[in-house]
């Protein structure tokens, strides 16, 4: 049992996903014998940490974070940094100086093989992931001496009404209770006022945008036309800011309308899915008919404001992305994919490096049997069952999640030296 013991392990958590996951994970790492601290730099981390003794306000200017972090790594003896994300300016200085002091980095992040699982990895994720620098023949010869069997996908998983609820209550509470974070600077461009009124809105048009996404996917579906899918990203996310050749999505959708135009047989349509939770700062809708339009396929040419994928993948004939985990949903269906940032499932076995206009017209195929092998390899390391938004997802999440953390050994090296410890059937456990 002293290897899930908490003793003498001090936990600094930096800001977490919006609502309650960060507290209660760090309720339960207080049970294993770990002291933990939180670092607030707003008023919305301050609402989802309940506990006043271990909080820690963070009041000064920007520029002085890095001398505050020295300090507070030094007086609390920290051994461990919690983070979700690992780009945002707070956090990646945090890691320079953790990887300096040689202390560990827990790293959470939305699941590579989302909705159904979160991240969790060691020093970084995303383009910063160990998963980089992987190759396949790592994976399986690994899962070959593990001998692991797949888990089984939960029948219903939903959490997006709770990630918009908490989201905005994070963000009103920075608005209206901001007070003593007065030099607090988010590392988004809009202030969070802009994002208040950005949640407020989605959750006021819910229903038209349902009603709207319904008509449009009915649209495609009943068209009768082989179709290519586009996956869309919210411009502000830490994937596409910092791991894309793109600098805005705009440069995205009119470079992929240019290759359509130019290569795709005349009787294809391109479909342009936007992100579950695309919230209207970026005009897409209009960025995309105006660049059909500059390219003469305006009529072959359709949006779909976020939803489940899976409906409008059962038909396509592939898909593009810059590096959207979405994009796994593809793969796993054995369709052709290309994409042009950085990301963990970008291997050769699977992604296409072809021009656009050649991808369009003639697209090559993932390996299926590759890709089921590095599927498994995720879903027994960094992809853990569970979610930071809704009750049962945090509960899910938790039971495993603070023995993984506790581990000597990241999700990655625990299966390879064979103590990685036996993941949950979703059929068993509710």
């Amino acid at each position: 049992m002293t290897h899930f013991a908490g003793k003498d392990r001090h936990f600094l958590f930096l800001q977490g996903p919006h609502g309650p996951f960060f507290r209660r994970l760090a309720t339960m790492l207080g049970k294993t014998g770990a002291k933990v601290w939180r670092v607030g730099f707003n008023a919305g981390d301050q609402a989802f940490w309940t506990d006043h003794g271990s909080y820690l306000p963070f009041t000064d200017s920007p520029d002085r974070w890095p001398e505050c972090l020295d300090r507070l790594l030094s007086d609390k003896s920290i051994t461990d940094i919690v983070a979700y994300g690992d780009t945002r300016p707070v956090h990646a200085q945090a890691v320079a100086a953790a990887r300096a002091r040689g202390l560990t980095v827990h790293v959470f992040e939305e699941g590579y093989l989302r909705p159904y699982w979160v991240t969790y990895e060691r020093g970084g994720s995303n383009g910063h992931s160990r998963l980089m620098t992987m190759d396949v023949a790592h994976m399986q010869r690994v899962l070959a001496r593990s001998e692991m069997d797949a888990p089984e996908i939960p029948a219903h998983w939903g959490d997006m009404r709770e990630h918009v609820f908490y989201g905005a209550l994070y963000h009103a509470s920075v608005i209206f209770g901001n007070r003593r974070y007065r030099q607090f600077r988010p590392h988004r461009a809009i202030p969070p006022a802009g994002e208040f009124r950005l949640y407020l809105k989605r959750l006021a048009l819910m229903p038209w945008l349902w009603l709207d996404r319904i008509i449009a996917t009915q649209r495609i579906k009943r068209g009768g036309f082989p179709y290519h899918l586009v996956l869309l990203q919210l411009e502000h996310d830490a994937s596409f800011r910092h791991h894309s050749p793109f600098a805005s999505m705009a440069d995205f959708i009119t470079a992929v309308i240019k290759g359509f135009a130019e290569g795709a047989p005349s009787h294809h349509h391109l479909v342009f899915k936007a992100h579950p939770l695309e919230d209207g700062r970026v005009p897409l809708r209009r960025v995309i008919r105006q660049q059909a339009a500059a390219q003469g396929v305006a009529d072959r040419v359709h949006f779909v404001r976020g939803g489940k994928l899976e409906q409008l993948l059962d038909h396509a004939r592939g898909a593009v992305t810059v590096n959207s985990t979405a994009a796994q949903q593809v793969l796993w269906r054995g369709l052709p994919l290309r994409a042009f940032g950085d990301a963990v499932y970008g291997k050769p076995e699977f992604v296409s490096d072809q021009p656009l206009a050649e991808f369009f017209a003639r697209p090559t195929r993932p390996d299926p049997a590759a890709y089921r092998d590095y599927r498994l390899f995720l879903l027994e390391t960094s992809q853990v069952a569970g979610g930071f938004y809704s009750t049962r997802g945090r509960r899910q999440l938790l039971r495993q999640i603070v023995d993984m953390m506790l581990s000597p050994a990241d999700p990655y090296e625990a299966l390879e030296t064979g103590t990685a410890a036996p993941r949950q059937q979703f059929n068993l456990i509710k």
